[in-house]
């Protein structure tokens, strides 16, 4: 164990304290150097295993070799051209993103710089497309901070504090989480047919009228809310419920999306397919990238409805066209086999820690719930920040997500000895946090 920051460290959080807006959170004195796969150095020399991928994005892990020299290929040929114009990258890049969309129709392809102005595409679409206003989202839900994304974000109240009204029109659901259910189910029901029967009962026969939603957007495994896994009846019957209305599925993949789960959409985990899928984090190895991904006959919009000068942008196009082939030639599979490895581990783990309450996921996006009490599950907030610190100051570097949980994602090329590595010092933080309390 190593005290943190180091001197180095030290300076440079005081000199961003001085210049950097302080609405940026920061999870721990982390300045980083350089990294290399799944591993991060500090400018103090200190090596650090990265289970959080900065957020879901290292997909290749840190600064792959074929990444790089694609972004330094492009680089030695031009920077920018602008959306008013053609290049071959960006044509590219959007044939292998048709050619993998989760849907069997043609796909139409929208290139945006994150994963907010793809949710804010996606929205004007929909609107575009069925002429309809009202959405629906969910709680826990995190689709981005721009004013149209923000409207579904309800994953923390702070993120609206201070900037209402936001876009009007949206109705939230609850989210079809088994661990901690608001909703009763009817006999024989189950819980996620049970949401679905809130939405066309509650939302449609009380709030908001079905053939006036234009769209229902979801995270179909949430991430900022807490790594949380629908059950399998939900999406087959969300599914039906967007058919009797005429109402589009969006599938808002930003963080769960690109191999992260084993596949490359973690909507194909549950046998339906959306009409329309956002997407940035894991697309481009960490250069800002998103798209927005639709149906041929859904993207009916004419020239000049929607666009933005960098959109395109030559040099994040040519680093996600490698991405997707290293994660379609290897790591998703690495995912797949990997993440089943790092489950087994961590319920191993979880059957010696009374502060475990769940274990749940898929490929590498795993989450560990802690509770104050696993017979009333009630959320451990305060306790899993402390395990995340002890596991910072053990070189593990992990970040919180939902209540009380602590999400396990790392590069998606991360090794087994690293994910023993890391889960060693996870479980050791653990039980210091334990005998502490």
């Amino acid at each position: 164990m190593k005290n943190y920051p180091g001197k180095k460290a030290s300076a440079l959080i005081e000199r961003d304290l001085s210049v950097v807006s302080p609405s940026y959170p920061r999870a721990f004195p982390f300045a980083m150097d350089h990294g290399k796969g799944s591993e991060v150095w500090d400018v103090d020399g200190n090596r650090f295993l990265d289970f959080a991928a900065g957020i879901a994005v290292a997909s290749t892990g840190h600064s792959h070799p074929q990444v790089v020299k694609a972004i330094q290929e492009q680089a030695e040929k031009f920077l920018h051209i602008s959306s008013d114009f053609y290049h071959e990258k960006w044509i590219e890049l959007s044939e292998k993103l048709a050619e993998i969309a989760p849907f069997e129709e043609d796909a139409r392809v929208f290139l945006t710089n994150s994963g907010t102005e793809s949710v804010e595409a996606a929205i004007k679409l929909a609107r575009y497309h069925t002429g309809r206003s009202g959405f629906i989202g969910f709680l826990g839900g995190f689709h981005g901070r721009t004013m149209g994304a923000l409207a579904f974000t309800a994953s923390k109240a702070k993120y609206k504090r201070g900037f209402g009204p936001v876009m009007d029109g949206v109705i939230h659901a609850p989210y079809p989480n088994t661990y901690r259910p608001l909703l009763a189910s009817r006999k024989g029901e189950g819980y996620g047919e049970t949401v679905v029967r809130y939405i066309e009962e509650e939302i449609m026969g009380r709030v908001m009228p079905g053939d006036e939603i234009a769209g229902i957007v979801i995270e179909p495994i949430q991430g900022e809310g807490g790594y949380i896994i629908p059950p399998p009846e939900f999406f087959p019957a969300l599914r039906e419920l967007c058919d009797k209305y005429g109402i589009l599925l969006i599938a808002d993949e930003v963080q769960a999306g690109m191999g992260r789960t084993g596949k490359w959409w973690s909507i194909e985990n549950f046998g339906v397919e959306p009409d329309i899928v956002t997407s940035a984090k894991g697309i481009a190895s960490g250069v800002p990238l998103g798209a927005m991904i639709a149906r041929k006959s859904v993207m009916t919009w004419k020239t000049g409805a929607h666009g933005n000068t960098y959109g395109g942008n030559p040099l994040a196009c040519a680093a996600a066209c490698e991405t997707i082939d290293l994660i379609g030639e290897s790591f998703m599979q690495n995912a797949a086999e990997v993440g089943a490895y790092a489950l087994d581990a961590l319920e191993e783990i979880a059957a010696h820690h009374p502060s475990i309450g769940d274990v749940r996921g898929k490929g590498l996006m795993i989450g560990v719930d802690f509770v104050k009490d696993q017979e009333t599950r009630e959320p451990a907030g305060a306790f899993r920040d402390r395990v995340s610190d002890l596991a910072f100051e053990r070189g593990t570097i992990t970040l919180g997500c939902g209540e009380s949980t602590i999400r396990v994602s790392p590069p998606l090329n991360i090794t087994k000895a690293e994910i023993d590595e890391g889960l060693r010092a996870f479980d050791e933080a653990i039980g210091i946090a334990e005998k502490e309390k």
